[in-house]
């Protein structure tokens, strides 16, 4: 378990600062961002709400996945890792990335039925993509923990 205690504390501090950034992006920075769009673009200033909305709907899941994956460490660092304790939290990261996707989808939906160029079709279609690898890759790891979960019962049960 050393390695375990050299790498928790720098990856809190890193998601801490994640967190404390995507804080400001969502109070401060996407707001104005998309009220700066309303103003320079006023044919699209309908967007900016729904925009908005989305934006601080997504950063709210990575933040989900943030506070989750916080709490994970705290369970490898008290060696309760491979418990049933951790599956709350791991459920919790598979929600985030499910919602998200969803919502991406239909931002998708809505984006290739208005647009005229295929870029923002094409990115959006990579973050679907991304997200769905990471969501599946998060539930092969959820196996992968039920699996050393029910291997450490069964040793503990022997020992």
């Amino acid at each position: 378990m050393n390695i375990d205690k050299r790498v928790v504390l720098p990856l809190r501090l890193f998601l801490l600062g994640l967190f404390g950034i995507l804080v400001v992006f969502q109070t401060l920075s996407l707001p104005g961002q998309f009220a700066y769009m309303a103003r320079e673009s006023p044919d699209q200033a309908h967007l900016r709400w729904p925009l908005t909305a989305l934006a601080v709907f997504w950063v709210f899941c990575i933040q989900v996945v943030i506070v989750s994956t916080w709490r994970l460490l705290g369970l490898v660092q008290n060696d309760r890792i491979f418990s049933n304790a951790a599956f709350a939290w791991v459920d919790a990261i598979l929600w985030a990335i499910g919602a998200a996707w969803v919502v991406l989808v239909g931002a998708f939906v809505y984006v290739v039925a208005n647009a005229d160029d295929p870029g923002m079709p094409m990115l959006l279609l990579l973050l679907i993509l991304a997200v769905a690898v990471a969501g599946l890759l998060m539930f092969v790891m959820r196996a992968l923990l039920r699996q050393a979960t029910t291997l450490r019962t069964d040793m503990e049960a022997v020992i």
